[in-house]
Order: C-alpha cells, then structure tokens, then sequence
C-alpha cells in the first residue's frame, strides 16, 4: 500500500475520533480529498459495515466522487469495483461498500444503513435543506459495529456565511460537533501565485471565507457593500463611434440599460436607460442616441422567451434585428456569481477598483447600488425599484469580468 502524506488540517480530521468532525476549509485546501481518505480508511476499519458518502448532486458524484475514489484506491492498492447509477456504490471485496448518495433530494435519501457517513459541501445548500439532510443522513447512520465503537459522519465544506454548519459547529455546538480549521495556505504544495490570484478574484469579505476558511457573514447589510460613491465614481464619458456594453433587463413597461465603455480594459458605466416601456422603445432609444457606435448587448436571458409588448418576435431576436451584437448565455448566471463578480469588480482584495461609475450620469444606478438588501431568505430583495439597473449592470460584468472560482484545482498528489 502506498504511503499518504496529508497536510495536518487533513490529518486531522482522516484520523478524528469525534462524533462529528467539520473540515471547513478554503479554496485549494483538500478538502474532498481529505473527505475521500477518510471514507476509504474508515471503510478499511470497519469492514462489515457500510458507508455513505454525500455530496450535493449526482452529478458531482460523477464528475468528482467517483474519479477521486478510483484514484485514491488504486494508488493504495485497494482492489474495488465501481457500479455507478442506479446503485451509485464502491465495492471492496472483503470490506463491505461505499453508498453514494445526493444531498439535493432529501426526501430520496431512505432505504439503506450505514455505520459511517461523510458529508461534502454541506454548506452549499440552503439552510433549512441542509439541516434536513443532516437528519436524514443520521437516520440512516444506524447499523452497529461489532466493536461497539460509535457511529460518525464527517463534514467537509467551504465557509459560505452563517449557515448551517456555522449554527451546529460554532454557534451552538453540540457534544461531538468539532471544528478542523484549513486555510488555503495549509496546502504547501499549490501552484505559485494561486492565493495572489484569489486576491484578485475576491473582494476582502469572500477572501475571507474562501482562503482563511473562515465563517463570515455574507448576508448582512447591503448587496453591493464594496461599492463606494467617492471612491467608484469617476468622470468618463462615451465617445462617439465608440464600442459600448450594453447590459439589459427586460421588464414590462420597466426596462433597465447600462450603458459601460472600456477604458484600458477596465469598465466605467457611463449612462443609464431606466423606466423605458418595451424592448422596442429601448432599441429606438438607443439607436437615436449612438447612431454611430457599435452597441454589444448583454441582456437578460429571459428574453429569449419573453414577447415584448404587440411583437411576435422574441426580445433578444428584436435586438439582433437592430443591428446590436448580442452577448448571451442559454440562462442567466446564478445570482451569487453576478454579485460576486461586481463586488470583486467594484473593490477586490488588494484594494483595487476595476469598475467605475458616472454616478452624476448614472444616478439611479448608484442609489441602487447604496440601497439594496438582502431579503430574509439571503437573496438580493426584489422590488422592482432598485433591482433593475443592477440586474442590468451585472449580466455586463458577470460575462467580461466573470469569477473564476477553483472548484477541483489544485488537486493535491502526496502518495508514494
């Protein structure tokens, strides 16, 4: 068998005896690996017994258990055999089997028992959901070891708020409930410039989480926090003949466009259309207004269904016939990538502010950016005032200046 070398934070919790371990990690820090040898090892020790292994859909059991559970096995040595959907388990002869399981259907996780369980990714659910599928799974914890020894289910996930994790292991914690703590930087064997690079992917509150592994709360106060109207603010103009992004929101009888220029390659909103009827009214609009600049559309995805009022013809077909280029993906990017992607854009964590506003040419948009909160369930609250021109202002930086967020990378090799 080969030889496993882990960071401590992963010995850590491979070797916990707790009830409950919780690996809270950041970005990079081997996390589902440590998961993953955890499961094998507890597997090894306990051979008459079961164990789950949870992760939040099955596609990533696909794309990132199955894969990790095959390398790790044969680079110890360990025979096995894999039977994917619909058993979704790893067979190791004489050592009973590995169950997967999706945390994303709480309600379909019944019908078998295991003695140990891991969990990776909690916190990337909801809530209530991921409190809903910790009972579950602890309901099916449940078979008895023949050493008596007690049953345990590990956690490993990335801090994301006050969620949770954060409510079982730090707020309120529980006996057995134990927090192993691995920053970004416990992993000694990343590639160079990978934490510099978080830096200037990450506005300070997010590095936070995701490199100090640390709970923060990212729910409090206003969406846009990093947005500041001095500090943002700048003078720019368009220019006539000028390319111009356009970001879109379509809405009835409420429309939203930010009107952005590139200056060194850095965004500056320059204008705003707010309150416009129609899809057709905003496209009059716009070719009166820049008859000779070359317009690139980046609407909300909707449009693609969406008639706009007394047409036949989709909303993001209409701009095509305009003569606009249109930048859009199948559906719009999920909401907590375009806030993060215009929060790090607006200051990121060495301080620096890509994203500029002519907030004397763009004043909604700047009250907006001041002004809108989180509703109750963690979401940018919706009340069609504020939401449109940031909708608007952020299909434009979540498509050019997009998070690249490290979901596999690096991987961390120490066998042998």
């Amino acid at each position: 068998m080969a030889t496993i070398k882990p960071t401590i934070p992963q010995f850590e919790y491979i070797t916990s005896n707790d009830l409950f371990p919780a690996m809270v990690a950041g970005f990079g820090a081997g996390k589902t690996e440590a998961a993953v040898l955890r499961s094998i090892i507890g597997k090894l020790k306990n051979p008459t017994t079961n164990r789950g292994f949870y992760l939040p859909t099955y596609d990533l059991v696909r794309a990132i258990a199955f894969p990790r559970f095959e390398e790790a096995l044969e680079n110890m040595g360990i025979p096995y055999r894999l039977y994917k959907s619909p058993l979704n388990e790893i067979i190791i002869p004489n050592c009973g089997k590995i169950i997967f399981r999706s945390m994303d259907a709480p309600h379909r996780i019944i019908g078998y028992e295991h003695a140990d369980a891991d969990c990776d990714e909690l916190d990337t659910l909801k809530k209530d959901d991921a409190a809903e599928v910790w009972r579950r799974v602890i309901s099916r914890n449940r078979q008895v070891k023949p050493d008596g020894s007690p049953n345990t289910i590990g956690v490993t996930t990335t801090p994301e708020g006050f969620k949770f994790v954060y409510e079982a292991w730090k707020n309120k914690p529980r006996n057995g409930h134990v927090i192993i703590q691995a920053p970004t930087y416990s992993n000694p064997h990343l590639p160079e410039g990978y934490i510099d690079n978080m830096r200037d992917q990450y506005d300070p509150q997010l590095l936070e989480a995701y490199v100090e592994g640390e709970f923060v709360n990212l729910t409090s106060g206003t969406v846009y926090r990093t947005f500041d109207r001095k500090l943002n603010d700048c003078n720019d103009v368009e220019a006539d003949g000028e390319k111009l992004y356009v970001g879109m929101d379509f809405n009835v009888e409420n429309m939203a466009a930010i009107i952005n220029v590139k200056r060194d390659g850095k965004p500056r909103a320059v204008n705003e259309f707010i309150g416009v009827f129609d899809t057709n009214a905003m496209i009059k609009l716009l070719q009166e207004r820049y008859p000779r600049n070359k317009l690139v559309v980046y609407p909300d995805a909707s449009g693609k269904n969406r008639k706009t009022v007394d047409a036949s013809t989709n909303d993001l077909a209409l701009l095509r016939q305009a003569g606009f280029q249109v930048v859009v993906n199948p559906s719009n990017p999920s909401i907590k990538d375009r806030v993060t992607a215009c929060n790090t854009a607006f200051c990121n964590a060495k301080g620096e502010r890509i994203y500029l506003v002519n907030v004397k040419r763009c004043p909604e948009l700047a009250k907006s950016l001041e002004q809108q909160p989180y509703d109750k369930h963690g979401q940018p609250l919706k009340d069609n005032i504020v939401d449109h021109p940031l909708d608007a202002m952020g299909y434009f930086i979540v498509k050019d200046y997009p998070i690249m967020r490290p979901l596999s990378m690096p991987r961390i090799r120490r066998y042998g």
